[in-house]
């Protein structure tokens, strides 16, 4: 994230250092009530007059909704402020707690463990009887243990099925049966103004709910083109993240996942993934543990007025093809630099950034049918797609994008390359300017680390460019040669 953004866009989930706990691995499981009875929950009917008796409601969906604890065992260290640091003698003269560090009169390990822990929480919801559990991919990234809280005070260490950094979606599976589930509602069928509610656990208080309205839908945020978010005023906080955002009917519409502030808490504009974009994800993660993407292997920029006049178009709609992989499912195609895709199976594209959503959507391999724009005349243009890999990032990176710090574009390493080359993945430079330029970058460099971090992917490319400061060092393959490149951001 861009440190010089005036308002910070943030996931949900809050975390504590402590290097308290029992050991890795012997996070207990409570064995108390049986299980509840199997019982869907059934629908709310809204009130047409008057406001909305949210108490029946959250009486009927309450069960469904978990609280979710995660350790994450650090490297050694204190894992905070380091002596070294000049803030570390004015923290400890002042008695102020320092991150990382014991009270005064503990142990640094006072149950023996490795060094220091991270831990998390975050919120929930059972979208299965069986125990499968729907949750933010950033709720248990790197997560050591996962730990499962129903609402009737039992506690189940979770396994992680999968998750997918793309669409902040991650899927649980605990051992239990006979377990209250979600009814799984349309977003696509909500409308803007109608009263939501959420359920999660906001900074670890348990069961908190909270209401407000449908603010905006299809809300596309920076650097996001997979998720096509329901905007709310809900109140949401650290520690609602992957906690479900109900109708009145008792139906799950959305995933809670982000917030929009200048302070770090709530100013009353909150983010749902769809849940119907979360619930393919499910599929996919129960199927594979990991989602499989279908890839266009394209290059594109949004269109305006004067680009639609100046190709014939009506509209300023779609998407314009900038460029064309060599052998991808595009290039095989017969697409073309300066085709507009109008339409994937019938399916308008309104805009440019709903195609990587459209596309990504489908598995490896589908045949689709484009409807393409050239020569001032649509036609069809049949495609099978290709496979996006596991990098877990959109697959390109755009002008005004890193464009405008680095100062380059460039597109994700194909899978199959990368493993060619051995490296865990890589962005290959497409053109170059301002700092990347003077630092000596050419078009067709593949960045594969920087300052020593492999790079695995765009949006993770982009985390360690946010982290990276004004200096620092690119791993750069060039031809058959692999060479540093110091890189200094004036």
């Amino acid at each position: 994230m861009s440190k010089t953004r005036s308002v910070l866009l943030f996931g949900l989930c809050a975390t504590v250092f402590s290097l308290g706990g029992g050991p890795r691995g012997e996070l207990s499981q409570a064995v108390a009530a049986p299980p509840a009875a199997a019982a869907a929950i059934a629908p709310l009917a809204p009130g047409r007059y008057g406001l909305p008796d949210f108490a029946d409601l959250v009486d009927k969906v309450g069960p469904a909704v978990v609280n979710i604890s995660t350790t994450q065992q650090l490297a050694g260290g204190r894992g905070g402020i380091s002596p070294g640091d000049p803030l570390y003698d004015f923290l400890r003269r002042f008695g102020v707690p320092i991150p990382g560090m014991p009270p005064r009169g503990r142990s640094p390990n006072p149950h023996g463990e490795d060094g220091p822990q991270r831990r998390g929480i975050g919120s929930g919801f059972i979208v299965s009887e069986d125990g499968y559990v729907l949750t933010n991919a950033h709720v248990v990234d790197d997560a050591n243990t996962v730990t499962v809280k129903l609402s009737d005070k039992r506690e189940f260490q979770a396994k992680v099925v999968g998750s997918d950094e793309r669409t902040d979606v991650a899927l649980l599976k605990i051992d239990a049966e006979g377990l209250p589930a979600v009814r799984i509602g349309d977003a696509e069928q909500s409308r803007v103004g109608e009263w939501v509610v959420a359920l999660g656990s906001p900074f670890g208080f348990e069961s908190t709910v909270t209401a407000g309205i449908i603010s905006a839908k299809a809300r596309r945020l920076p650097d996001e083109t997979y998720v096509p978010f329901l905007q709310t005023d809900v109140a949401i906080n650290p520690g609602n993240s992957g906690g479900p955002l109900f109708n009145l009917a008792g139906e799950v519409i959305g995933i809670n996942s982000q917030i929009y502030s200048r302070s770090g808490g709530f100013m009353g504009i909150s983010f749902a993934i769809p849940i119907d974009v979360a619930m393919k994800v499910k599929e996919q993660l129960q199927e594979f543990g990991k989602v499989r993407r279908g890839r266009l292997g394209v290059l594109i920029q949004g269109m305006d007025e004067d680009l639609a006049q100046s190709f014939g178009l009506p509209d300023a709609t779609g998407a314009l093809v900038a460029r064309v992989e060599p052998d991808s499912a595009a290039d095989k195609a017969g697409l073309q630099p300066g085709d507009v895709i109008l339409e994937v199976n019938g399916e308008k594209v309104g805009e440019s950034s709903e195609l990587p959503r459209m596309i990504g959507e489908l598995r490896p391999g589908t045949e689709i049918d484009l409807k393409v724009w050239r020569d001032e005349r649509a036609r069809k243009v049949e495609v099978t797609l290709g496979s996006m890999g596991d990098d877990s990032g959109p697959d390109s990176i755009g002008r005004g994008e890193e464009a405008g710090k680095l100062g380059i574009t460039g597109r994700a390493l194909a899978q199959d390359d990368a493993e060619e080359m051995g490296v865990k993945g890589g962005i290959v430079v497409e053109s170059v300017s301002g700092p990347a330029e003077k630092a000596g970058l050419r078009e067709g460099d593949i960045v594969l680390a920087l300052n020593n971090q492999p790079v695995t992917g765009i949006s993770q490319f982009r985390k360690l460019l946010d982290d990276a400061g004004n200096r620092f060092a690119l791993l750069v393959q060039r031809n058959e040669a692999r060479i540093f490149v110091p890189v200094r951001i004036e």
